[in-house]
């Protein structure tokens, strides 16, 4: 049987209320990815060698760049996803993969660190960022912020983005927004509530379809 949509989530705290309302539900699957972009490629990939699968969505938890108009609770889907660190240093500044005449993905449109979106389960929609190495200064959030013009940063999104277009399949992202990206703060963290809130409005847009 088809696997109408793959839910993704990257730790357990991500997906355990995904499990509780959706395990079961016919043409839809769940699994977790683990942490990091590798980590979600593999598991993407695995599941679609075995599973034909209509659409892919990835839920979890995010932070937001100062000024991005969002705050901590919000949820928002990506209308783009963006490899922020893949590039190179020079001394004009980062060169991102399209400076560097590197698509990421070839066919059937040339992609280089930003990769579109089509599914999008919230209404607010700005462009999510993946890193391998999360920003813990102010002056680092400003800087990519104002490099890639994102609001929330992750460390996966733009990976499972990049094997759905290498399988020329719809994604979406859902992530609440757990914590503002800066100076580490962990007390003023909220990463539960966030991860709630996410799977609460994926379920929802779910159930709705």
């Amino acid at each position: 049987m088809a696997i109408d949509l793959l839910v993704c989530f990257a730790t357990d705290i991500e997906g355990a209320l995904l499990k509780e309302r959706l395990t079961g539900r016919k043409s839809l699957a769940l699994i977790r990815t683990g942490v990091g972009p590798v980590n979600a490629a593999h598991a993407v990939t695995l599941f679609l060698a075995q599973e034909r699968v209509g659409g892919i969505v990835v839920c979890g938890v995010g932070g937001a760049y100062p000024s991005c108009g969002l705050q901590v609770g919000d949820v928002a889907c990506a209308e783009t996803e963006c490899y922020g660190d893949l590039g190179a240093t020079s001394s004009e500044g980062f060169l991102d993969m399209e400076a560097l005449e590197f698509p990421v993905v070839e066919s059937p449109i040339r992609l280089y660190n930003v990769i579109p979106m089509q599914l999008f389960p919230v209404a607010r929609r700005p462009g999510f960022v993946t890193v391998s190495t999360l920003t813990g200064t102010d002056e680092g959030a400003c800087a990519m912020q104002g490099r890639t013009g994102g609001a929330v940063e992750n460390m996966e999104g733009a990976a499972v983005a990049h094997v759905a277009h290498m399988h020329s399949m719809p994604v979406g992202e859902v992530r609440g927004v757990s914590n503002m990206v800066g100076n580490r703060d962990k007390g003023a963290w909220r990463i539960e509530d966030a991860a709630i809130a996410a799977q609460e409005t994926l379920c929802s847009w779910i159930a709705s379809r």
